[in-house]
């Protein structure tokens, strides 16, 4: 068969931007197992003394996590944290209205604020402006950022917190464009709301930035029209409008499939466009910058475990969405995460949506073991080797047309520069069902050798890791030479890959 031969031109001159580390977030929400027999579980063998699972732990380490958002999500809309702190014999039992499960409040902001330390990552918080508003979100910055002399700052030391969390970046709200929102708002209500909650947690503390919520997704038919709106009341006062994302659709094949993360760029070009036109509306000087606070791949649940959820509401921790994900699905989810790298200049943070057993990269059994699933892979090359600066490339790749998408790259990748670490790292997904013949030249660069070419390939595309969870899993290959500064490298259908040169 026919290769795809596609070329590919970087310059060290040519930079798009630097890497912000938290665009490898991920998430962490009070829905399903996410947390319950997710990241906490007294009693498993690997629990540590706070019963946090400690395999999972070395997971997410593994992964490269950097930064996790916290408390939600949907779960956030209904959320008094109030509720989640002191001793946990005294804490309620709530009903947990967005995802119709009982809340026991065993894990709280303390406990999660553990976890975080042991996981080494960067929490990002939401504040809840669907049934609540000011006063909950500004007592919830003071608890967490006065050092002490005060009644919020003072009930944290009583809960054994001597120091502040100092916790940086909050949300205003979660997804408050949506119908299914409780509290949902329009976009002149969220705008009045966030500006005013906004200028008042800033009060408390002036250090901490600030995320406006945008879009819940890029069909939304309020888009972009509720980010002009909204920006007008929150620009002054933010420092981030948050985009959210997920894609299915896997039943329209793949080429169809996977070309979902060019809608996904023209969803962050437009927003970027209409944030720099609110910019101009406020005669500011400043640049606001995006964050991806969720995303991922929405692949097709296990109809039985659904059933049983809406049959018998108002369970613990029950079995939700637990998505099981293909090789085919974690190309998209690659595509998806490349976007981060691509606008490396306006998309500061971002945020995998789940860390644990909902559409999520690690999945654990109560009592059992953990395993991840093909997702995993992408987001942990990314993360510890997709550092420094994005180059901008200039290529010329073959490009097919689908039912979705005109003019899709057969092969969609980011390179980045780790001047530090010494080396040039290509990303890149083969999208096609051909092997593809990809030459790198590097302007500029002194390259020494192919470190390494990493890549994730099955022959069948919707193999899991659900029975053999190391069925999908990368490999080595031998399949790219470096000659004359010019790197060639055979990618094989539908696979992602990671391509590291070292430089001088």
């Amino acid at each position: 068969m026919e290769k795809i031969k596609a070329r590919i031109t970087v310059n060290k001159k040519f930079v798009r931007g630097e890497i912000d580390r938290r665009i490898y977030g991920s998430f962490v929400e009070h829905m399903g197992r996410v947390v319950y027999s997710g990241i906490y579980e007294p009693g498993h063998e690997t629990a540590d003394e706070d019963g946090f699972r400690q395999d999972v732990l070395e997971k997410v380490k593994q992964m490269g996590v950097t930064a996790v958002r916290y408390p939600g999500g949907n779960f956030v809309s209904c959320y008094d944290w109030r509720d989640g702190v002191g001793p946990a014999k005294e804490r309620p039992r709530r009903l947990e209205i967005a995802w119709r499960a009982i809340e026991t409040n065993e894990v709280g902001i303390n406990e999660f604020m553990r976890w975080a330390e042991k996981a080494g990552i960067e929490p990002v918080f939401a504040v809840n402006l669907g049934t609540k508003g000011i006063e909950n979100a500004v007592s919830l910055v003071e608890y967490c950022n006065i050092k002490e002399g005060t009644y919020y700052s003072d009930w944290r030391k009583e809960h054994g917190v001597e120091n502040p969390y100092g916790i940086k970046t909050w949300c205003l709200g979660n997804e408050m464009d949506g119908d299914w929102q409780i509290g949902h708002k329009t976009a002149q209500e969220y705008g009045r709301l966030a500006q005013e909650t906004a200028k008042a947690m800033k009060q408390v503390d002036n250090s901490i930035e600030l995320v406006s919520c945008g879009s819940s997704k890029s069909d939304m038919k309020t888009y972009p029209d509720w980010e002009a709106e909204t920006l007008k009341y929150t620009y002054p006062y933010v420092d981030y409008v948050s985009l959210h994302q997920y894609y299915g659709g896997q039943e329209l094949g793949t080429e169809n499939f996977l070309s979902q993360s060019l809608d996904m760029e023209q969803y962050i070009k437009t927003v970027i466009g209409t944030c720099d036109y609110v910019k101009a509306w406020h005669r500011s000087d400043k640049t606001l910058y995006i964050s991806f606070d969720e995303w991922g791949v929405w692949s097709v649940p296990d109809q039985v475990v659904a059933a049983s959820v809406d049959e018998s509401p108002w369970q613990v921790a029950p079995h939700l969405s637990e998505q099981i994900y293909t090789m085919e699905d974690s190309l998209l989810f690659a595509g998806m995460m490349m976007n981060f790298l691509k606008y490396a200049d306006r998309i500061k943070i971002a945020c995998q949506s789940l860390l644990t057993n909902i559409s999520a990269a690690i999945m654990t059994e109560r009592g059992g073991e953990v395993w991840v699933q093909p997702i995993y892979y992408p987001f942990m090359h990314m993360a510890n080797y997709g550092v420094g600066k994005t180059l901008l490339g200039v290529d010329e790749i073959p490009c097919y047309d689908c039912d979705l998408s005109k003019d899709v790259p057969c092969v969609d990748y980011a390179a980045v520069y780790n001047e530090e670490g010494r080396e040039v790292v290509l990303f890149a997904v083969n999208r096609t069902g051909k092997e593809a013949e990809v030459d790198l030249e590097l302007q500029g660069f002194d390259a020494v050798c192919v470190k390494e070419h990493i890549t994730m390939h099955c022959e069948d595309r919707k193999m899991t890791n659900l029975e053999d969870h190391h069925a999908v899993r990368p490999q080595q290959s031998d399949q790219s030479v470096l000659q004359d500064n010019k790197v060639t490298s055979i990618l094989p259908s539908f696979s992602w890959n990671m391509v590291r040169i070292e430089i001088l």
